[in-house]
C-alpha cells in the first residue's frame, strides 16, 4: 500500500496561493481582472459554489482569488489591499440627496456630480 504523504512542488516549481475571498462572483472577477492587468496571474476559483450554499457553510461557497506563482502573493494583497482602502466619495447633490459611493450622478434627480 502506498504512503499517503503529501506531495511537494518540484523544485523551482510554483504554488497556487489563495489571496482572499471575495463578496460575489462579480467583484472576484473584477479583483481577478484587476491583478493581470498589473502582470500577476490570478484566477477565481470556487465561483459556482453559490448555488450550494446552505448544503455546505455560506462562507465555504463564497469565490476566491487565487495566484498562479506564490512569489506574486505579497503584490497581489497589496494591490487588493489598496484597491478596498480607496476612500468612498460622499457629496450632496442640489436636489438635497447625500450621493455617497462611486456614483457620479444624483440617484433620487440624475443631476451630474459638481
Amino acid at each position: 500500500m502506498p504512503s499517503a504523504r503529501p506531495r511537494r512542488p518540484p523544485t523551482g516549481a510554483s504554488t497556487v496561493r489563495r489571496v482572499r475571498q471575495a463578496p460575489n462572483i462579480a467583484i472576484a472577477a473584477l479583483w481577478a481582472d484587476l491583478l493581470r492587468e498589473a502582470g500577476i496571474a490570478a484566477s477565481v476559483q470556487r465561483q459556482f459554489l453559490g448555488s450550494v450554499a446552505g448544503e455546505i457553510p455560506p462562507d465555504q461557497c463564497l469565490p476566491e482569488i487565487w495566484v498562479t506563482h506564490d512569489h506574486q502573493l505579497g503584490d497581489a494583497r497589496a494591490l487588493l489591499d489598496q484597491l478596498l482602502s480607496l476612500p468612498q466619495r460622499r457629496w450632496r447633490c442640489a436636489c438635497g440627496e447625500l450621493v455617497e459611493g462611486g456614483f457620479e450622478s444624483c440617484w433620487n434627480c440624475g443631476r451630474a456630480m459638481p
